[in-house]
């Protein structure tokens, strides 16, 4: 490798060019899968990739167009806008009339792009003159315009799992050409799992810190570079704490007990535990979204509210500001009254929907309700009664069952169902 591509970070040097080099995303790119099916019949169109950043959506883009034999143009919706928009539309138009050359547009970052910005591709994508493939860490379905969003499929993808890091950075240490393989490294098992448990399902930042590690790290009395565990956690600038795989999930485990036995410190303690040994914060957020249903729930629905705010907090501010809502949200699960009736509901109702063989909606229910009188009476509009009437909602055979049960908890015990105020 020469002293020019040295300088090129290892990770855009590893970057995959082919459908075969491509590491993760089964569920998008494997074999008979949807995107698969869609790029070896040519029926692709439009797309938007979300998800993780080093996740490979930009890389995935590249392949697309490169296997489709078509011209590849990215831009950055922070530092672009409209006039490179049109240029790059009217130079796709002539390459397709002139040469029959598609043209794939690389929007990174495309849910910066405000409506009119986005207006000026819509044309193009309905006509066939490019072929749009925006690229974002962003929900689409709530940060993009719907139009545009309308005229694309959305593929999620999903973080990197350890095995799939471990064999990038293998690969990375194995490869002459592109990669470190011309360096005497000897990398230790433990360091490969650190970097992969650190990363966070980010392929980039992985390839970044080895390279970090491998370039920072002298040579040992054998003439090699080792790298240890303890390089790792120096190279990715965290604190190792002794955490594993198994260890993780007791941590978090304990987490998610810690909130439903109301033990305010353990789950604080558990949450900054495993934050400090590198796990994402938004993994304590989603858990403790969930848990403020299923174990607060309706003893103090202001739970659900406040650890969703949290989550919302971390994912835009991030560490270190964002862990302040995060504990606000969860000293308040802990402290709050607790229930499960939610999520005792939700299983009892999910067992009758995937069992119970009576799928028949009352008629005076039905979208045409029948004028006549057969038996289920007519509909009758809650309002004309003050809000509330008593009437059949569930199918026959079911019309007796009682799946929310209010405990006695919180202000939980203050609710009185009107199901069974028995009043018509």
């Amino acid at each position: 490798m020469d002293n020019l591509n040295r300088r090129i970070p290892l990770a855009e040097r590893m970057r995959p060019t082919t459908f075969e080099d491509f590491v993760g995303q089964e569920h998008i790119v494997g074999k008979n899968r949807l995107l698969y099916r869609a790029i070896k019949f040519g029926t692709l169109g439009s797309c938007i990739f979300y998800g993780p950043p080093g996740t490979g959506k930009t890389t995935l883009a590249n392949i697309i167009a490169n296997n489709l034999k078509a011209n590849f143009v990215k831009l950055n919706a922070v530092t672009s806008g409209v006039a490179d928009a049109k240029r790059i539309i009217e130079q796709a138009r002539t390459d397709k009339a002139m040469l029959g050359i598609d043209t794939f547009l690389l929007l990174d970052e495309c849910h910066r792009w405000n409506k009119s910005q986005s207006d000026c591709v819509l044309e193009a994508i309905e006509d066939g003159s490019i072929f749009f493939i925006g690229s974002t860490t962003e929900n689409p379905y709530t940060s993009m315009t719907r139009a545009i969003v309308s005229r694309c499929r959305v593929f999620e993808f999903k973080p990197l799992s350890k095995n799939d890091i471990v064999k990038t950075l293998k690969k990375a240490l194995a490869d002459e050409d592109k990669g470190l393989g011309n360096m005497p490294v000897i990398c230790d098992e433990d360091a490969f799992d650190y970097f992969a448990f650190a990363s966070g399902g980010d392929a980039r930042s992985a390839l970044n810190s080895l390279e970090l590690a491998v370039m920072t790290t002298p040579l040992g009395k054998d003439r090699k570079i080792h790298v240890t565990k303890e390089v790792a956690e120096q190279s990715i600038d965290r604190k190792a704490l002794s955490i594993d795989e198994n260890m993780f999930y007791d941590f978090l485990s304990a987490f998610c007990k810690s909130l439903r036995g109301s033990d305010t410190d353990a789950a604080l303690y558990y949450a900054m535990r495993l934050i400090k040994a590198g796990c994402d914060p938004m993994i304590i957020a989603r858990r403790l979204v969930a848990h403020s249903s299923e174990d607060v729930g309706m003893a103090d629905s202001n739970a659900m509210l406040l650890a969703t705010s949290a989550m919302y907090a971390v994912e835009k501010m991030g560490a270190p500001e964002g862990l302040i809502p995060l504990c606000h949200a969860i000293i308040y699960v802990c402290e709050a009254e607790k229930s499960n009736s939610v999520v005792t509901a939700m299983h009892f109702a999910e067992k009758d929907a995937e069992f119970a063989t009576d799928n028949h909606v009352p008629n005076h229910l039905k979208n045409h309700p029948s004028t006549n009188d057969d038996g289920h009476g007519r509909y009758k509009y809650p309002h004309d009664y003050g809000g509330y009437v008593k009437q059949q909602y569930l199918p026959d055979s079911l019309k007796d069952r009682v799946y929310y049960k209010p405990s006695q908890n919180g202000r939980e015990k203050n609710l009185v169902r009107k199901k069974f105020r028995g009043d018509e």
